[in-house]
């Protein structure tokens, strides 16, 4: 029921074509012959049997797909060709037939209508070839792309719709080539993770496998190296479970699972505590650090503790990579919601590293040292997810020897 419903408006404008043909046709002869009304009537008479018969033979044609037993396109359209030149034949000839009254003229009309139904298969034939050659380049292109070529493409010639299909074939093409790349990048990325995690976890281990070792052996026995030893066990097993956090909501956001408490909440409270929690850390590195919050800022719709989580890996960041300088955190209202920006005056970030800085499991080769505690390259990537959770987005802006600047916004209400 539905195909028939859908070959319905083609059947229709091709009854109307006919319809509309044949009226032109007797439009044509009465203002150029002016004949009287009987022949004008015999006229519509042979018009209507002939397009009756014409409009017969297309529809058979079309209703038992004929078309789809053709070979190869060429064919096809060659087959269009010739039936039109035998309904044109047959209609040239039955009302010549019933009107010429010499047999020498009907004989002649015959004859130039061979002529002329041979000539248009030629021509037919001729012009299809540019169509069907087209059709072949896309043909072999798309086995190209099957084989895993994608760096196949077609040119493109014209505005039909071979013309778009070629150019659809291409962006095509373009969005595998592109998804194949970061796929590879992501499969890099992963087979680096693997080798930094194993390293980050092996390190602390080996390092509390060997304080126990010596603690139980009795090889150390003075309560001052033990404590000590102890406080270094406690530390590794401080940095093992933030790497196994990190890579757990790492986890979360790929699977689009990261979880959100959000409600209305002050955003001056939790930079101020964010920053005291850093302070002694500042101290000890020689850092000034400092923030500001605008009065109108406050309440903000939020997840306390997922936004703590950006503030403290862009604050932890700033610090690792400033050496005697500045650290500062600015938050100000705007007509969007909130913006909350992170700098320093510290080493700078590489221009290289610029683009890839927010990709989960991505390291610059100056910060893969563990000793800078950059872990497992997972912290900005979920800076960047908590934020695009809230509904916001956050960029970076550095330059080498002068410091690095972080900014993120997000709405301050409901949205």
């Amino acid at each position: 029921m539905k195909s028939t419903f859908s070959q319905s408006p083609l059947l229709a404008r091709f009854a109307i074509g006919i319809l509309l043909i044949v009226a032109v046709s007797l439009g044509i002869f009465f203002l150029i012959m002016v004949p009287p009304m009987s022949e004008l009537g015999l006229m519509a008479l042979y018009l209507g049997i002939t397009a009756l018969v014409s409009a017969l033979v297309g529809y058979i044609a079309y209703r038992f797909g004929w078309i789809n037993y053709s070979p190869t396109l060429r064919w096809t359209l060659l087959g269009g060709y010739a039936l039109a030149s035998l309904l044109t034949f047959f209609n040239v000839w039955f009302s010549a037939q019933m009107m010429f009254a010499s047999q020498h003229d009907l004989l002649l009309a015959i004859i130039l209508l061979v002529f002329a139904g041979g000539m248009a298969m030629v021509m037919g034939y001729f012009l299809s070839s540019t169509v069907t050659e087209r059709i072949h380049g896309l043909k072999e292109a798309a086995e190209k792309l099957a084989q895993g070529d994608l760096k196949t493409r077609v040119p493109i010639h014209g505005r039909d719709e071979v013309s778009a299909l070629a150019s659809t074939f291409n962006q095509m093409a373009e969005q595998l080539q592109a998804a194949d790349q970061k796929q590879r990048d992501l499969d890099n990325m992963r087979r680096d993770l693997i080798a930094w995690v194993s390293h980050d976890l092996q390190t602390p281990l080996t390092s509390m496998r060997a304080i126990l070792e010596a603690i139980t052996d009795g090889v150390v026995d003075d309560p001052e190296t033990i404590k000590r030893y102890l406080n270094t066990a406690q530390r590794e097993v401080q940095n093992l479970s933030a790497l196994i956090d990190d890579l757990f909501q790492m986890a979360q956001l790929d699977a689009g699972g990261f979880p959100l408490n959000r409600a209305e909440a002050s955003l001056g409270d939790l930079v101020s505590d964010t920053l005291e929690s850093f302070t002694e850390l500042a101290k000890q590195q020689q850092i000034t650090l400092e923030g500001n919050v605008d009065s109108d800022v406050d309440p903000v719709f939020m997840d306390t503790q997922a936004i703590g989580r950006v503030l403290n890996n862009l604050i932890s960041n700033a610090l690792r990579h400033t050496f005697k300088g500045r650290v500062s955190l600015w938050v100000r209202r705007t007509e969007q919601g909130v913006e909350v920006t992170v700098s320093d005056t510290g080493e700078g970030i590489r221009a290289e590293d610029l683009q890839h800085i927010f990709e989960r499991f991505y390291r610059g080769d100056a910060s893969r040292s563990r000793s800078r505690g950059t872990g497992a390259g997972l912290g900005l990537a979920i800076a960047r997810g908590i934020v695009r959770a809230h509904g916001g987005d956050i960029k970076v802006e550095s330059e080498i020897g002068r410091g690095t600047q972080f900014t993120f916004h997000i709405p301050r209400s409901r949205s």
